[in-house]
């Protein structure tokens, strides 16, 4: 996802400002950090219902600022892609701007409906491959929300993760073959009294954001209240976080910006490798996830350099889910990967009451 620092020029939608959010501080830093680096692969929300999830990730969407496109490319691709300038033969193409693309990936969807479809008939009697998009490739370069993806068919989950992973999508019928760019950052949410994901899919999901419902009486009345501010005056409310709002989304740009120059010294990613091997983390996905979203909170913060703070921030985020567990216990509140992470650091533990890695978002007592 690449976007621009211009503000948009068209309409804004009536969208409650992703500023305005109050708590829930794990989930809003888990999709800004994929917003900055989509390869860390995602966000899986679970948590209690009514909890913001959906306002939040839409919110962020809206936050974004608008990217530039090929006007009439249904993939949202960039005019300096070369792909399209390869397609199309030429280098000058017709440019537009949009805001970032938010897909909604309903329960019921069919697997044509995400991947898209091919006329057999059209291609056959005319020779063209008449391909008609999907939610995948409208999703291309924005955000593909699921909610309730606990209850989402296991093959349409491995086709949203494949193709989040890969950034590709490959529809194949009666012999005739279609690729296209389909390079989004997936967000899932889901409550777990609905069933969890099973293991091999959830570890695909490259962080996972644990949220609770608010107990605090004084932030439920303040929640509430903001609430009912914002559906009486949309507009006045919109422009009470005109400022915070566009703050936020230069600091997301810049940190897009400085990413590629971020560096996380060579003691710190064994010592994330020694953590991953003591858990007994299947596979590599938790390293790689780990310095990827270091190097995303570094950039975030301003800084060309990973710190200690960084790691400690997301680390429970990209491993909990990871663990290997009794299939009656319910995903690790992140004490075991804090424990290990404590030990192999050798800084101390954390109080789990005062931590909000992972495990107690504010406001959650």
């Amino acid at each position: 996802m690449i976007a621009t620092a211009e503000r948009s020029t068209t309409p804004r939608r009536i969208v409650f400002p992703f500023t305005a959010v109050i708590g829930q501080e794990d989930m809003k830093l888990a999709l800004i950090l994929n917003v900055i680096d989509p390869r860390i692969g995602g966000v899986m929300i679970m948590g209690d219902r009514g909890t913001g999830k959906s306002t939040t990730i839409r919110a962020l969407a809206d936050l974004l600022p608008e990217i530039e496109v090929v006007a009439d490319d249904p993939f949202s691709r960039s005019p300096s892609d070369q792909d399209i300038q390869r397609e199309r033969g030429t280098d000058t193409l017709p440019k537009a701007t949009k805001k970032v693309p938010m897909i909604d990936l309903p329960l019921g969807a069919t697997e044509d409906r995400v991947c898209g479809t091919i006329d057999i008939e059209k291609a056959l009697s005319e020779g063209v491959k008449a391909f008609e998009p999907g939610l995948l490739a409208k999703a291309n370069r924005g955000i593909l929300y699921v909610d309730e993806v606990n209850l989402l068919d296991d093959h349409l989950v491995d086709v949203l993760l494949d193709s989040a992973a890969s950034g590709w999508n490959t529809v194949e019928r009666e012999g005739i073959s279609i690729r296209h760019p389909a390079q989004f950052v997936l967000v899932g949410s889901g409550n777990p009294e609905e069933g969890e994901l099973r293991p091999q899919l959830l570890d695909r999901f490259g962080m996972h954001a644990e949220i609770r419902t608010v107990r605090d009486p004084e932030l439920r009345v303040q929640i509430v209240e903001q609430r009912s501010d914002f559906d009486q005056d949309p507009q006045a409310y919109l422009q009470k976080f005109d400022e915070p709002q566009t703050d936020l989304q230069k600091r997301i740009v810049d940190a897009q910006s400085r990413l590629p120059n971020v560096t996380i010294e060579h003691d710190f990613r064994i010592k994330i490798s020694q953590v991953c091997s003591e858990l007994d983390v299947d596979g590599l996905r938790g390293d790689i996830v780990t310095n990827r979203a270091a190097k995303a909170l570094a950039a975030y913060e301003g800084r060309t350099e990973v710190t200690l703070d960084d790691i400690r921030t997301v680390i429970v985020m990209c491993l909990r889910h990871r663990l290997r567990k009794d299939p009656l216990e319910s995903i690790d509140s992140g004490y075991k990967v804090g424990k290990v992470f404590s030990q192999v650091f050798g800084v101390a533990l954390e109080d789990e009451d005062a931590a909000t890695n992972g495990r107690q978002p504010v406001g959650a007592r």
